[in-house]
């Protein structure tokens, strides 16, 4: 939990209600700060398996997953190459795309080009290709003149994606390889952008659970979810973010993106999915562990 990355504080929280369901359901839980020295506490400690409640960078883009293998100790959630490939937005339109899922327009460019003229033509969003929480996101807006000038705290490389009007909607996929099923579909309901402040504060954000929208939408994005996880490879659970422009019916539907380490927080969306379909909390953060592994 915690570690260096943008999204410290919600791995924190996340850990912490992740140790306390678990210690819930019989487990000895130790609960550990990722630092330049987790190697070697990992090495002391020596656990049964490690329950991977990091976020970001570092401990949801393959890195924490490499070390974990190395030292050959069963771990929760997706392996190396899943949580690199989801946690790299380029890669993950990649996957979407050759499997037919639908995305938008987007491009790489450098930080200065996106910062000296219109790379596309507004609306649309400027982030970081490797960040989760919706940390780094800038819309340019219909209209604008010019874009932002971006802070030197962006990469030296952004992604420039066109902008996806609509309603927020999302969708985890829970269980083991060849068990996994779609649990339900969330839409999400701010007074504006759903940013890391929405996502995260108490009162940010409105879950409309299960999502009130067609029936055939519904059903697209919980197929959608389901397929999503399958390229990219990911391993016991995921959630996948939508947006639909309802104007166009199912075919306003797009992917955005993929999240192999969903918020466990207590405004966190899969944990209310998992309640909605049955699941305790408890139980949530256990079928995670049984099903730990090196090799994911």
């Amino acid at each position: 939990m915690g570690g260096p990355s943008a999204e410290r504080e919600v791995s924190l929280s996340t850990g912490r209600g992740c140790a306390e369901a678990l210690r819930g359901e019989g487990f000895d839980v130790t609960e550990i700060d990722a630092g330049p020295d987790l190697a070697q506490r990992l090495s002391d400690l020596r656990p049964d398996v490690v329950f991977n409640a990091l976020h970001g960078r570092w401990g949801e883009d393959g890195c924490v997953q490499g070390l974990l293998e190395w030292l050959r100790i069963p771990y929760t959630h997706s392996g190396v190459l899943a949580s690199a490939r989801a946690m790299d937005k380029t890669l993950t339109k990649a996957a979407y795309r050759a499997e037919g899922l639908p995305v938008v327009e987007s491009r790489m460019v450098a930080r200065a080009a996106a910062s000296a003229c219109h790379v596309l033509p507004p609306p649309y969003v400027i982030k970081p290709n490797n960040e989760g929480s919706s940390v780094g996101i800038w819309i340019v807006e219909e209209g604008a003149e010019g874009p932002p000038a971006l802070p030197d705290s962006m990469p030296d490389t952004v992604m420039v994606e066109a902008y996806a009007p609509g309603r927020e909607l999302t969708c985890t996929v829970l269980g083991a390889p060849g068990r996994e099923r779609a649990l339900t579909v969330t839409e999400i309901v701010t007074d504006g952008w759903y940013d890391y402040e929405a996502k995260y504060a108490e009162g940010g954000s409105r879950h409309v659970l299960p999502a009130q929208i067609a029936p055939e939408v519904f059903s697209a994005c919980r197929d959608h979810a389901l397929q999503a996880h399958r390229v990219l490879g990911c391993r016991t659970i995921s959630r996948t973010d939508f947006r639909w422009d309802e104007t166009r019916g199912p075919a306003g539907l797009i992917l955005l993106e993929t999240n192999t380490q969903p918020g466990m927080t207590p405004t966190s969306l899969t944990p209310e999915q998992a309640a909605h379909a049955g699941i305790t909390f408890g139980g949530l953060c256990r079928e995670l562990v049984e099903d730990a592994s090196c090799d994911r």
